[in-house]
């Protein structure tokens, strides 16, 4: 049996976490209409936000780092093309740092600017540090066409939130996920460095390599242990079978 590469099985299992539809889509519809093309998404990740940007008629330009990714998105969009050759003209797909990524990079489409440039979903937390944070909003900006747009999404937790991010592990989800018939467990925890003033967030998936082992390191006496589950959930998933690499990210932010 081959071993699914690390990087694939990651950008399966972020498929598989925004399963649930976050209800984000239906704004930047609305702002493309407003703005015009082109497009342009920073941390364009599987495609989720510009594949149906596409395919509502719009010139889309998707920015990401992450190879595995990208390749999950060109096939998304294939699909969604249904064979189809317009969709994916009209979707352009670029691996590059957002931060430091300039208009001759994406293409002639970009060379007057965007009318729309989007960083999705807490995207923005990615980047580790507020240097950085700063930068692809500058770079957004240097994206745009005069009069475009930049839309960033990002959670700012309250006070409440904050008291509760101190490292304890708790469960998020447990789906099935249809690409491999598997169960998957998703766990979660999160602190807060008040030296920093950043928070950290560690994610544990794919039910085995969560219970069982980080990078092949056993968890015994480890803090990243069952005691935080609801009664049964543990007997459940430690009684899974998993074979692909442990899902494993780490975020930051002001």
């Amino acid at each position: 049996m081959s071993v699914e590469p690390r990087d694939a099985a990651l950008a399966r299992l972020y498929d598989l976490d925004l399963a649930e539809d976050p209800g984000d889509l239906d704004l930047y519809l609305a702002l493309a209409e407003r703005t015009g093309d082109p497009i342009v998404e920073l941390a364009v990740g599987t495609g989720r936000v510009a594949i149906p940007l596409a395919a509502a008629g719009h010139h889309v330009v998707g920015v990401d780092a992450d190879a595995a990714m990208l390749d999950r998105a060109q096939a998304r969009a294939a699909a969604a093309g249904q064979g189809s050759a317009r969709l994916t003209e009209r979707l352009r797909l670029v691996r590059h740092d957002m931060v430091a990524v300039h208009r001759a990079d994406l293409g002639p489409s970009l060379a007057d600017g965007a009318g729309l440039a989007i960083l999705a979903l807490n995207s923005i937390l990615l980047l580790a540090d507020r240097a950085r944070q700063r930068a692809v909003i500058a770079t957004m900006g240097s994206l745009l066409a005069p009069g475009g747009i930049a839309a960033i999404d990002v959670w700012l937790p309250q006070i409440d939130d904050l008291a509760r991010f101190d490292g304890r592990l708790s469960l998020e989800w447990l789906r099935i996920d249809d690409e491999t018939g598997r169960e998957v467990i998703k766990q979660a925890a999160a602190w807060y460095d008040e030296q920093v003033s950043g928070l950290g967030e560690r994610f544990l998936g794919e039910a085995e390599a969560a219970f069982m082992r980080i990078d092949g390191k056993p968890l015994t006496g480890s803090p990243w242990n069952q005691r935080r589950l609801p009664d049964g959930v543990s007997d459940a998933v430690a009684a899974t079978s998993v074979t692909s690499p442990n899902y494993l990210a780490t975020k930051s932010g002001a």
